[in-house]
């Protein structure tokens, strides 16, 4: 494991109430499409009990020339200091994490499921892969409330053009809130809607992430459809 000091140089907000911070990238500093790191804030103006530093999964490729992390804006300490930081200041990060990699093995398809914020490893994952032409057929099925709260949507559905092993599958829950026209997906991912992209639910290998009540109700589902545990991948993203 190693350490490394990185300098803010841009934000955005990429869903309502989601934003996305751009850091320099380290020299010497590799990881795989996937993983991700612990920041650290350094000399924070203000902390509370639940600390100075987290878990970031890097939203941005390998072949990206800055390191990329997203997250909800959430009313703690953390987050404020991160949101107010000026553009040059610096964090900590320690890593690469993780284990939520596309094995170089393309034989098997691979299923990604998520919702909300837990995009920022599967971005990683098809940026990569589209600028890789990599041979892995892939499916993203990405759940959300309504467009609005979807980071990275249109990008993600741009990348369909890139790379035709991959599909993007959104589907929205709440829809008829949303300011936004939809015509995808609605409702939650369910065995039926697996079944209707991918065929043949036993062929892939399954990555979840995401929130742990959206992680818990996929690997149920999954169970239900008699995929085998070792074809399922999980990584929950805990509030905070």
């Amino acid at each position: 494991m190693a350490s490394y000091e990185v300098k803010l140089t841009a934000r955005r907000e990429v869903a309502e109430g989601t934003m996305a911070f751009h850091f320099e990238k380290p020299p010497g500093f590799q990881f795989k499409a996937g993983q991700f790191v612990r920041m650290a804030l350094i000399d924070p103006p203000e902390t509370d009990d639940k600390g100075d530093d987290r878990s970031f999964s890097i939203a941005s490729a390998p072949a990206e020339p800055e390191l990329i992390f997203a997250t909800r804006m959430r009313d703690t300490a953390f987050k404020r200091v991160l949101k107010a930081m000026p553009l040059g200041g610096r964090v900590t990060i320690d890593g690469p994490f993780g284990k939520m990699v596309v094995p170089d093995d393309a034989t098997r398809p691979a299923v990604f499921l998520t919702g909300g914020i837990g995009i920022t490893p599967f971005r990683s994952i098809v940026v990569q892969a589209a600028r890789d032409r990599a041979p892995h057929r892939l499916f993203l099925f990405y759940s959300n409330r309504r467009p609005e709260d979807a980071a990275f949507l249109d990008e993600l559905k741009t990348l369909e053009g890139e790379n035709r092993q991959y599909r993007l599958v959104g589907t929205m829950t709440d829809h008829d809130r949303s300011a936004r026209a939809w015509a995808g997906e609605t409702g939650y991912i369910n065995q039926g809607m697996l079944a209707r992209y991918v065929g043949d639910l036993n062929g892939p290998i399954y990555y979840v992430v995401g929130p742990p009540g959206l992680v818990d109700a996929m690997r149920q589902m999954l169970a239900a459809a008699g995929i085998a545990t070792a074809d399922i991948r999980l990584e929950k993203f805990a509030g905070y």
